[in-house]
């Protein structure tokens, strides 16, 4: 695999450079942007990466997430870009490998970005080291590897998937007796059961019962068969990523007959697309309790995004609004907006970019989380995840094949955060 550095703008300029080493057309120009008013600022460069294309059937592929910076570059530079500063996306694509994402990291470095925005990857020990030595910092990443949560110059817009491990018990304990947990055999999935526990005990149910399974399983018949034995008539959760939907094919297949166990998952194990994609309202997700980071996507505060997309994507079908990590890229470039017009008439450098958001500046994101900011007083600041500043999560259901609102609004999860299970 290797990077492609394609910069986006709005429609062609002037001037087409030959860049055979890099495999790509850089294209340049200058001028006024649509909408600015006198001479343009310097131009902003960021870059967003994630898997797109690999060989390995068992690679996750995340195309939609440089497509959506893509179309968030076209919209800004239409608009008369970021105070009349032209928005400049450089996508790279980390194949889901170490290799990959310490390259992106390297070539982000290279390049002189001002910041990663919006990008996934589940190599954060590979790309972070890369992206501190040269300065660069890690804006609203997905939250698929654990150094966003720990990095000095990450800034994550989400709590990760321990904010919804919490949540999702706190979502369970209001109507779940017991609850099996079906996690990976790993040392990520080690740390499941704590933080899902700290929501059950919070709400006066007993902890889960903790099955392990294996990542590169074809069949989950052993581990819901277990599922099945010891919840009791209770709830059962599966947090096992993209064979999410392997498990729960095999646990569908063993329930008895007219005995339905309350199934449930967290945001990035189950999803719209992956319940569109089983069957809809027909899904074995239907009835399904989620745990989310931001509203269903039905809700009206997506309504800008899903406009920029229509008219801005041009018909892209890398691109579905209703995908987290689509929704995460919008809000993570929203961050950048609001620190880019922070700084003012200066040059946006990494380090200007760094200070700002480190000096306070908030981010209005509409609604879709609570106000961002990262200043020293606003992390949660514990020692597994020191640089969350968003708690909130949502608790979804599947209705009629859709993810829906279960509660209004936003669950606060910060004093489940903790660094030691309660008892």
């Amino acid at each position: 695999m290797t990077g492609r550095r394609r910069p986006t703008f709005p429609r062609p300029f002037p001037g087409v450079i030959s860049a055979a080493a890099a495999g790509a057309l850089l294209l340049s120009g200058c001028g006024v942007l649509p909408g600015a008013t006198g001479g343009s600022r310097e131009p902003v460069t960021v870059m967003t990466w994630a898997p797109d294309r690999s060989e390995d059937i068992n690679a996750v592929k995340m195309a939609g997430v440089p497509a959506m910076a893509q179309t968030y570059a076209r919209w800004v530079n239409d608009t008369g870009g970021i105070d009349g500063r032209e928005l400049r996306v450089i996508v790279c694509d980390e194949g889901d490998t170490s290799i990959g994402a310490e390259r992106c990291a390297r070539e982000a470095v290279d390049e002189k970005v001002a910041a990663v925005v919006g990008s996934y990857s589940r190599h954060g020990q590979s790309f972070m080291p890369a992206l501190e030595a040269g300065g660069v910092p890690y804006i609203g990443g997905y939250g698929a590897s654990t150094e966003e949560f720990s990095s000095y110059l990450s800034y994550p817009v989400n709590g990760g998937q321990s904010a919804l491990l919490a949540g999702h018990g706190r979502q369970l304990g209001s109507s779940c007796t017991r609850v099996s947990l079906v996690r990976p055999d790993s040392i990520g999935g080690d740390g499941m059961p704590p933080l899902l526990n700290n929501g059950l005990l919070a709400a006066n149910r007993p902890a889960s019962t903790d099955i392990l399974a294996p990542l590169d399983a074809t069949s989950y018949d052993e581990q819901a068969t277990q599922a099945l034995e010891r919840s009791g008539g209770g709830c059962v959760t599966a947090v096992l990523g993209a064979r999410t939907e392997t498990f729960f094919d095999s646990f569908r297949r063993l329930e008895p007959d007219g005995e339905q166990v309350r199934i449930s998952s967290v945001l990035g194990s189950v999803s719209q697309p992956l319940i569109n994609r089983t069957g809809g309202r027909n899904s074995p997700f239907e009835g399904a309790y989620v745990t989310g980071w931001y509203p269903d996507a039905r809700n009206a505060r997506w309504q800008q995004m899903r406009d920029v997309i229509e008219k801005y994507a041009f018909g892209d079908n890398r691109i579905d609004p209703d995908d987290t990590a689509v929704q995460t890229t919008w809000i993570a470039y929203t961050a950048l907006r609001a620190a880019v017009r922070a700084i003012g008439d200066e040059n946006v450098t990494p380090g200007r970019v760094v200070a700002t958001l480190n000096g306070g500046v908030e981010v209005d994101t509409g609604g879709l989380t609570p106000t961002l900011r990262w200043r020293f007083k606003d992390l949660v600041g514990t020692l597994s995840y020191p640089r969350i500043v968003n708690t909130k999560v949502t608790f979804q259901v599947v209705r009629e094949g859709r993810l829906t609102a279960q509660k209004k609004g936003f669950v606060d999860v910060a004093d489940a955060l903790t660094d030691a299970p309660r008892s």
